[in-house]
């Protein structure tokens, strides 16, 4: 069955939603869809002549990303790919991955970045997976999550808390590879649509001025709770991670994953969460070069520290 290759327009939208309200449980993917402005230019659609529905689609979403050296450069993320369940196997995803390479090179993004469980079709398209890590293990008992608390007073986070946070989150990555750099509108809407509202997360204050020195989004992952980011002084994060492994108990959960770099302040604070810890490595995430030269992009996606936060998924 043929299929035209082209890129979407405002009438698509509906169809766009749809397709996505069929393929994920994924219901903000529409609202993020909108953050960027030339999002119609950036969205590959394969129409089916016949039907003239639409039956896979790709994006593709600029951002600016830090590379090894923390300065940002500007990459083509991947996301939002769905195909119609009756028109899989018809190479139309390799289509659109190609239409979108040729705009990401034509607008100058330095390598393409995606994260996915399912390899097999980016890879024969040029992206290669490179590896990512986590650390998991058993909710530590109460009284020694309580002993990391410390001095400094945790509570959940309020509207009021955004700007603070904010900025702990620049500062804490201002050089960190790998991480994205945020715009008004990703705190806006990106970020609550993977982490939920701000007052879901928590932050510690400084026990003298009692301003905000951390910042931690956590959530749930059937019985594991899953510490997603972190922005702030290492100095607080144990007291945070004993806050979130207080709920987690609460809510009935047994284990923890803990999805940060492992920084040496990292490393230190997760006994008051953790306990029989074990670090895992996975591959989801895929790179390609474009402008960049292979060499430079790898650099990034392994350098010590680098991290693409899960609230910056495109």
């Amino acid at each position: 069955m043929s299929a035209t290759v082209r890129t979407a327009t405002a009438a698509d939208d509906p169809a766009l939603s749809a397709l996505w309200q069929r393929c994920f449980e994924a219901p903000h993917l529409a609202a993020l869809h909108a953050l960027d402005p030339d999002r119609h230019r950036h969205t590959f659609v394969a129409q089916n002549d016949a039907g003239h529905r639409i039956d896979a689609v790709v994006v593709y979403v600029p951002r600016l990303i830090r590379d090894a050296d923390g300065t940002p450069q500007r990459v083509g993320g991947i996301g939002s790919v769905a195909t119609r369940p009756e028109a899989r196997g018809q190479g139309l995803v390799r289509r659109l991955l190609v239409a979108a390479e040729r705009t990401m090179t034509a607008e100058q993004c330095a390598w393409s970045l995606l994260f996915t469980g399912t390899p097999g079709v980016y890879r024969s398209s040029g992206w290669q997976e490179f590896a990512g890590t986590y650390t998991e293990g058993t909710l530590v008992p109460p009284s020694a999550g309580s002993c990391a608390a410390g001095a400094f007073r945790v509570r959940g986070a309020t509207e009021r808390d955004a700007v603070e946070v904010a900025a702990l989150h620049h500062a804490y990555n201002a050089k960190r590879p790998l991480s994205s750099l945020r715009a008004p509108e990703d705190w806006a809407v990106r970020v609550p649509a993977w982490y939920g509202a701000l007052d879901r997360s928590l932050v510690a204050e400084d026990p003298v001025s009692g301003a905000l020195v951390g910042w931690v989004a956590a959530g749930y992952e059937g019985d594991c709770v899953e510490v997603r980011e972190f922005a702030g002084a290492d100095g607080c994060l144990g007291a945070l991670l004993a806050a979130v492994g207080s709920r987690g108990r609460a809510a009935g959960l047994t284990r923890a994953r803990v999805r940060l770099p492992a920084d040496p302040g990292v490393r230190a604070a997760l006994p008051a969460l953790l306990a029989e810890a074990r670090q895992v490595t996975e591959h989801v995430g895929m790179a390609r070069p474009l402008h960049a030269t292979a060499e430079s992009v790898r650099a990034t996606v392994t350098a010590p520290g680098a991290v693409h936060w899960y609230g910056d998924c495109f």
